[in-house]
């Protein structure tokens, strides 16, 4: 079987790379020549853990290849992939699908024998309906089926999520269509990975349902943590004994300063869209967005208040600047709501992050960046943990604090125990730690 992945970016990188383990041949197709470029020359433009051995080892075995011709990668799929952005669209937060029908139609002039072309890319229910129409239209003689298969990576963990899903799923409409998808994810299958065959529009709203729960429970237990604060709890015993049971479940209770990368706060907005079209208030995806612009807000208050409410003239030290650990992804991230507000308080910021420095620097301007944790908060007022990388878990924090100025320890992820922080003479500022 031969996979054409339209789409290069994080979900096509990914997704290319490990079928590639199991089908004969996946081209993975871009039109950014020089991403194309640097991909060929070994230098991969995103950072996954694992990746660049899975696609240096598939490329060896000519099992793997990138190129930006996509119509002689069409011609020779069984199975097409789009797998391209759909960011939120300026002004109304609805997903742009332009690239999405863009591809679609590229892809119809290129067809030759019966294809499935699949739909990898986060879309709003009728996509798929869509892409159908435009295939037809620019193609009257085409034999194909449309597909929609939602991917369900989580970035710093794809690979394994890949490779032992919590769930395949798949929209189709056709037994012949329904047999390639099956037979695509058959080692899958083979591991007992359950199969959630269903409509097209079933699996397209599957996909937004998902990260909505998911979005909610952070906003919730941030809603949670506020309120500990105000009563004298601790959060993290509360998400403990939530979590422990079993219709809850402990993922997504942790604390912090909200959510943030390439799905949540898109993915919600979407689907907010969905519900307006529908002519149905989406109250509770709404007053998620809501909750998770306010944390933000109110972790620039904390810092403000462990600085005797007033950063004017301070250094900060920054540790993580990502959206979460092990990734370079900045959309999103909470750093980029925090950190400007710093600045413009009059702060002065030093910050560090293990592999998002590049993309910091695009993004983040007036701030000095450095390597490790201990350069970045010498002299500093205080230290504030934006991002939980593991690096930061087992802080020297007596070298910390010899190389500070000031004593303001401001753990936004609780990574840290307020009391072994305390008794090292800082002053600890967690999120949903009561006094």
């Amino acid at each position: 079987m031969n996979i054409a992945m339209i789409g290069t970016g994080y979900v096509g990188l990914v997704s290319g790379a490990c079928f590639s383990e199991f089908v004969d041949e996946v081209r993975c197709v871009d039109k950014d020549r020089k991403w194309i470029e640097d991909i060929n020359r070994g230098v991969l433009p995103i950072y996954e853990p694992g990746l660049d051995i899975l696609v240096n080892k598939n490329v060896e075995k000519k099992r793997l290849s990138f190129t930006t011709d996509l119509g002689a990668s069409v011609k020779e799929a069984d199975i097409v992939f789009i797998a391209v952005g759909t960011p939120s669209r300026r002004g109304d937060g609805y997903a742009d699908l332009s690239y999405v029908y863009e591809a679609a139609k590229e892809i119809a002039n290129n067809l030759e024998g019966y294809t499935v072309v699949v739909n990898k890319s986060t879309v709003p229910v009728g996509t798929a309906r869509a892409m159908k129409k435009i295939i037809k239209d620019t193609n009257p003689d085409a034999k194909f089926d449309v597909s929609s298969n939602p991917e369900f990576l989580r970035e710093g963990s794809a690979i394994n999520d890949f490779m032992r899903p919590d769930r395949v799923v798949i929209g189709v409409e056709s037994e012949r269509a329904k047999a390639f998808m099956k037979e695509l994810y058959r080692p899958l299958y083979l591991i007992e990975t359950p199969m959630v065959i269903t409509t097209l529009e079933t699996a397209e709203l599957i996909k937004y349902a998902s990260n909505a729960f998911l979005a909610t429970k952070i906003s919730f237990i941030n809603e949670i943590a506020n309120l500990c604060e105000a009563c004298g709890a601790d959060v993290q015993d509360v998400a403990k004994g939530m979590g422990l049971d079993r219709r809850i479940g402990p993922k997504f209770l942790h604390a912090g300063p909200g959510f943030g990368g390439s799905c949540f706060p898109k993915d919600m907005q979407a689907l907010i869209k969905i519900y307006q079209d529908n002519g149905i208030t989406a109250r509770i995806a709404e007053a998620v967005l809501q909750v998770n612009s306010a944390q933000r807000s109110r972790m620039v208050q904390k810092i403000n208040d462990a600085l005797d409410g007033n950063v004017h003239g301070k250094t900060i030290g920054i540790l993580g600047l990502t959206f979460k650990p092990e990734t370079n992804d900045m959309r999103e991230a909470a750093s980029l709501a925090i950190i400007p507000a710093l600045v413009e308080g009059g702060a002065k910021v030093r910050a560090t992050d293990p592999k998002g420095i590049d993309e910091a620097k695009k993004l983040l301007k007036g701030i000095e960046y450095f390597e490790d944790p201990y350069t970045t908060c010498k002299g500093a007022d205080a230290v504030v943990i934006l991002t939980e990388w593991n690096e930061y878990r087992a802080l020297d924090l007596a070298r910390l604090k010899k190389s500070m100025k000031g004593k303001a320890f401001i753990d936004l992820r609780n990574v840290y125990k307020f009391q072994e922080v305390k008794k090292l003479g800082f002053s600890y500022t967690g999120v949903g730690i009561g006094a």
